[in-house]
């Protein structure tokens, strides 16, 4: 991870084993020597590697066959933390967590993307320096921040890319306006994608292929498939909410195209519907709060947006096969109608195989997915086994 050292680790073999030590159990050193096929040696020289920097710490005694019960070591997802941001068109969640993505404080707040990013991400990184002050830890425990952002993101260089709803955000270093605020290591994606990363890690982390699908003022898709994250070429894998829906052919798009889903099917579109039957909507929750309350004619905006969004998954779902569509954002806050709406087109247009086992539901992780996606990216770097033995080798030279 970028900030760790100036220089090529050497291989050390230690951040290979402490994968092992992830699930979170406890292992002796001979179960170590079984599982890995190492020396006791070389077990035991690793443990102290990693014992060293803070990654393992004693874990008590294992049950005892006959003898001394031998010592057992586990992870010490406390020795540093993360700062998680999720930032979205009119929202920010923000969330210091350790390296095992447990919360240790938590804060959202309105906000304007469309504000200067300079402004943005001063707000960023004040609110963040106080909420590690509030988890009772220090900025040089950081050891990382993650970020998702409503929009197209380079990934590797962490820039956006001409964002819709980001104006003057094009090409902004991000990760070194954050560094130079902060003084830790900053990874930049997608909102959807941290987003559809957080729900995987937390709630189906045995599901190898699913696609998260955010439906909010805007609408994007997460893709996981073989159990990784999939971003594509330049980072625009997911960008569903600038697909054509069939037979729309009036409505334009702020990106400039004819009849793109979220322009036919997010918030923005539904608010304006209502709008002009009557209704007084000021924001996307507003339409939500509509449907809880029983209105006909939200509840029917609601669903017609689900049915025109099930118009572009199906091609998805014929494409990819994933064996889970999770539905998240304000939006999916609507009950069933939205849920309903994507379900009768997806069923209906994808071929059998394709649908034989395929479930469409709400997310269950809600507005946290965001924020614990934006902490996994730091930790998944953190925790990679080159990256621990930089950190191996540069307090063996200290």
């Amino acid at each position: 991870m970028e900030g760790l050292q100036k220089f090529p680790p050497r291989p050390t073999g230690a951040g290979d084993m402490f994968q092992l030590f992830r699930d979170g159990a406890p292992r002796t050193r001979a179960s170590l020597v079984s599982e890995t096929g190492q020396a006791r040696s070389t077990v035991a020289a690793r443990i102290d590697a990693l014992t060293a920097v803070g990654l393992l710490a004693p874990a008590g005694e294992a049950t005892s066959t006959g003898g001394r019960p031998p010592s057992t070591f586990a992870f010490a997802p406390t020795n540093r933390i993360v700062l998680g941001v999720d930032l979205g068109a009119t929202h920010a969640r923000l969330a210091v967590t350790d390296l095992a993505a447990n919360a240790l404080a938590a804060t959202q707040a309105p906000l304007a993307i469309s504000d200067p990013p300079e402004r943005v991400l001063a707000w960023v990184a004040e609110t963040g320096a106080a909420l590690v002050a509030e988890a009772g830890r220090r900025l040089d425990e950081l050891a990382g921040v993650g970020i998702g952002l409503p929009g197209p993101v380079d990934h590797a260089a962490g820039r956006p890319v001409s964002p819709p709803i980001m104006p003057g955000w094009h090409g902004t270093d991000v990760p070194g306006i954050l560094h130079g605020m902060l003084g830790a290591p900053v990874v930049v994606d997608n909102d959807v994608n941290v987003m559809a990363l957080g729900e995987h890690r937390t709630v189906c982390p045995d599901e190898q292929n699913l696609l998260f699908v955010k439906v909010a003022t805007g609408i994007g898709a997460g893709v996981v498939m073989d159990g990784e994250l999939r971003r594509g070429a330049q980072g625009a894998a997911g960008d569903i909410g600038h697909v054509a829906v069939p037979g729309e052919t009036d409505t334009t798009c702020r990106c400039g195209n004819i009849g793109c889903l979220e322009a036919v099917a997010g918030g923005g579109a539904i608010a304006d519907r209502l709008r002009r039957g009557g209704a007084h909507i000021d924001t996307t929750q507003d339409i939500v709060d509509l449907v809880r309350a029983g209105d006909i004619a939200a509840s029917q905006a609601v669903r017609q947006a689900g049915r025109d969004i099930g118009l572009v998954l199906a091609t998805s779902v014929s494409m990819l096969n994933p064996s889970r569509i999770i539905v998240g954002g304000i939006l999916s806050g609507a009950g069933e109608h939205l849920i309903a709406g994507i379900r009768e087109i997806v069923y209906q247009r994808s071929l059998p195989l394709a649908t034989q086992h395929l479930r469409i539901v709400t997310s269950r992780a809600g507005a946290q997915a965001g924020v614990v996606g934006a902490a996994t990216l730091v930790t998944d770097r953190f925790l990679a086994p080159h990256s621990i033995d930089a950190l191996i080798t540069v307090k063996e030279d200290t």
